[in-house]
């Protein structure tokens, strides 16, 4: 029977997950959720957790709601499982209407023409006409156990053979074209059989319950792979290849002496000959999506089955635009619970080809290396830029906070956020000058420990020093003057910043992104209930060099701008033509009054830099 999605709904909300698992398994609290032994497989140590609307097991993969669970641990139907709950949270189970039972009805019959399809497709197979399909399917490097496995056959050669079988088991062509087996006409006429001269791949949903084929030609024929058309039991955007047996595969404990699977993961490839192909050789969470990009129907679905899938994409172009697109539909989907993984592999190879000339080993060696999903969004919008100019950087830091801000969970947009954005300065800072100490004092203390103000005379830095300590108030005159940052960020981006440092920038431009509007006081605290205080403490520190007026805490805007900009260009003043460049550039194109004075300031600045002076510095 199939339910109105909002009763299901209700009957989940009003049903407390942790009571209805608590019957089968001892709960305990860990943090803001509960876990226990899994009540599916044999556990010493604790890996089923359960949060407030699905529960997980780390261990052997089960997941899924109330209802799901009571099918499972009590091996009741869904019906059975529905109508319990909803007797105990005092819910009626809505009467089913005729035109419910009619589609129920017509769903049934539509899987007895897929299933008398399939069978018959087997039998073609494995006779003289299917000689061709088989020989194919066994040169790909599949055994006949496998082949027998998953259900492949031949669909033959389309001459109305298939329909003709189908006719005298009384399914009309109607239905048949109707269960995505026939061409139809402009007017919905159906003309002729869909597959013929192909290896033909069953598709299931995610119940086992046979919904559509695939087919591959043998010859020059294109499409080279084709998909049967949506149908009431197919809908492409929620199916994936293979998900059915993935999800059993990582479910199951196989006992003592049975054949392991060489992986647990669940890992998402390009098509049918990689999943079948990976499933052989003990990759048995292998799945697909059906020609087309990941959906988020798709991905809701394998997050259903493991908390971090991998994403394993064929090292060309292809594989490439694969990937950004999964990445950009996931963004707005994750939440700290669930998340992607990215393989990429080699050029010119994909899973099936990568098994069957160097076996399971380099697959399981691709999967160890799977990267997290910031550092593969990372690599993919930063792709080929090499030496980037102040544009380019520009384009690019824009670009990492747009992709981040994308991601739905705050807390986490917040952290994918900041790691881009250390990503970026680490990637792209100017190389270090010869002769400093890479970001920290020669004697080895940290860029956030000044060297102390002694009395009397101040003593003579040293060059290393002084380089750091210009770092150290640049953030210091940030921290008093949040509203520069909109004007100094990308140049500030730019600096090859110590650790301590570097991660002090990418806290400010943080609270800056979250609160554009924050003084001083505000960026303050935003760092404090960061847990930044010390920090702050020695960022405001007092500073052994000569300080200029606009580096103290009651310098006007416009003496603190100055300020900055001479520091920035002590520090690297190729940036700052870099900087001034462009500003020249912006001014071109808008010859207002604030460009201007940005121009006539860069440019001031520049001259003082190249004559080594600061204009208003004391001492």
């Amino acid at each position: 029977m199939a339910f109105d999605p909002a009763f299901l709904d209700e009957l989940r909300a009003r049903t407390p997950l942790g009571a209805v698992i608590g019957r089968k398994t001892k709960l305990v609290r860990s943090g803001r959720q509960l876990k226990a032994c899994c009540p599916f497989h044999g556990e010493k140590t604790p890996s089923f957790y359960v949060y407030d609307d699905h529960f997980h097991c780390f261990g052997c993969g089960a997941h899924g709601d109330a209802i799901s669970f009571v099918m499972q641990a009590e091996g009741r139907s869904f019906m059975e499982a529905v109508e319990g709950l909803a007797s105990e949270a005092g819910l009626e189970v809505p009467k089913q209407a005729p035109a419910d039972r009619g589609r129920a009805e017509r769903a049934r019959t539509l899987t007895d023409v897929l299933d008398a399809a399939q069978r018959s497709y087997v039998r073609r197979l494995h006779s003289g006409e299917g000689r061709d399909g088989l020989s194919y399917l066994r040169g790909r490097g599949l055994t006949d156990a496998t082949i027998a496995d998953h259900g492949l056959g031949w669909s033959g050669d389309g001459r109305g053979s298939l329909m003709t079988e189908l006719r005298e088991q009384n399914f009309p062509p109607e239905l048949i074209a109707e269960a995505g087996l026939m061409r139809v006409d402009e007017e919905g006429r159906p003309k002729g059989e869909l597959f013929f001269n192909r290896v033909t791949f069953p598709i299931r949903d995610k119940r086992g319950g046979l919904v559509s084929f695939g087919g591959r030609t043998l010859g020059d024929g294109q499409p080279k792979y084709l998909n049967g058309p949506e149908t009431p039991l197919f809908i492409k955007r929620r199916t994936l290849f293979g998900l059915e047996r993935a999800s059993s595969n990582l479910r199951t404990i196989r006992p003592p002496g049975s054949t392991a699977l060489a992986s647990r993961e669940l890992v998402v490839v390009e098509g049918y000959m990689d999943v079948i192909a990976l499933h052989q050789a003990g990759f048995g969470g292998a799945v697909a999506p059906l020609g087309t990009a990941l959906t988020p129907e798709q991905l809701e679905a394998l997050w259903r089955v493991a908390p971090a899938p991998v994403l394993c994409f064929d090292g060309d172009s292809a594989g490439r635009r694969a990937a950004i697109r999964a990445a950009e539909t996931a963004l707005p989907l994750l939440d700290p619970e669930r998340t992607l993984r990215f393989v990429r592999l080699p050029e010119g190879e994909d899973p099936d080809s990568l098994v069957r000339k160097q076996g399971a080993p380099a697959m399981t060696a691709e999967l160890a290396g799977a990267a997290g999903l910031a550092d593969v969004l990372f690599e993919l919008l930063s792709e080929g830029i090499r030496n980037p100019g102040p544009e380019q950087r520009a384009s690019l830091h824009a670009k990492l906070t747009e992709a981040a801000a994308t991601i739905g969970h705050k807390g986490l947009a917040s952290e994918y956020r900041r790691t881009l954005q250390q990503r970026f300065f680490e990637t792209f800072a100017k190389q270090r000058q010869t002769g400093r100490a890479g970001g920290r004092a020669q004697d080895g203390r940290s860029a956030f420990k000044p060297a102390p103000v002694m009395s009397g005379a101040r003593p003579v830095p040293a060059a290393d020093r002084v380089r750091l300590e210009r770092m150290r108030l640049l953030l210091a005159i940030l921290l008093r003057h949040p509203d520069l940052l909109a004007d100094v960020e990308q140049a500030l981006c730019g600096l090859d910043l110590p650790d301590d440092l570097a991660s002090m920038r990418a806290a400010i431009l943080e609270a800056a992104h979250a609160s554009p509007t924050l003084d001083s006081a505000g960026l303050t605290a935003h760092l404090q209930s960061a847990g930044l205080s010390a920090q702050i403490d020695t960022i405001s520190a007092p500073s052994p060099l000569p300080m200029p007026a606009g580096a103290s805490h009651d310098a006007m805007p416009a003496e603190a701008e100055k300020t900055w900009w001479h520091f920035f260009g002590f520090l690297s003043v190729e940036g700052l033509r870099e900087q001034r460049a462009a500003a020249e550039q912006a001014f071109i194109q808008c010859p207002d009054e604030e460009s201007q004075k940005r121009l006539i300031l860069r440019k001031m600045t520049l001259d003082f830099v190249e004559r080594g002076e600061i204009a208003d510095e004391e001492g």
